[in-house]
């Protein structure tokens, strides 16, 4: 559920004083399980996740610049690739991600992801304009 070291390095010597686009698809356990034996729903802890993350999510200048609810896989595996969250987190640079992972009050709210998350896919992206066309 965490970026291995390896690949957490090879994000930390990319540019870092640019914005960054982080894609997050999430797929939820039906039930949370922590270390101390407590459960509770994969939606909860989730949410929960949120609540206490939020705080330093906005200190850092995130937001979410992007959600929506998965439909349908149409060009992709058939099965597996579904997910429950969809989105996309904007950070004013890779610093401030990186500054947010550090952060004690978020480390202490990672345990609800943790517990909450079946599997995931965080890919990070660099905003571009927008345009009319593909490509």
């Amino acid at each position: 559920m965490d970026p291995d070291k390896a690949r957490f390095q090879l994000f930390k010597v990319m540019q870092r004083d640019k914005p960054v686009h982080m894609l997050n698809l999430v797929k939820l356990n039906a039930i949370a399980r922590y270390p101390d034996g407590s459960e509770t729903s994969g939606e909860e802890a989730y949410a929960a996740y949120g609540r206490e993350s939020a705080p330093v999510f906005e200190r850092l200048g995130g937001q979410i610049v992007w959600r929506g609810r998965f439909e349908l896989m149409l060009i992709g595996p058939e099965t597996g690739e579904d997910w429950d969250h969809c989105f996309i987190a904007e950070y004013p640079n890779a610093q401030a991600f990186i500054d947010m992972l550090r952060d004690s009050i978020y480390r202490e709210a990672v345990r609800h992801r943790q517990a909450a998350v079946k599997t995931s896919r965080l890919i990070r992206t660099r905003p571009e304009p927008a345009g009319a066309s593909f490509g």
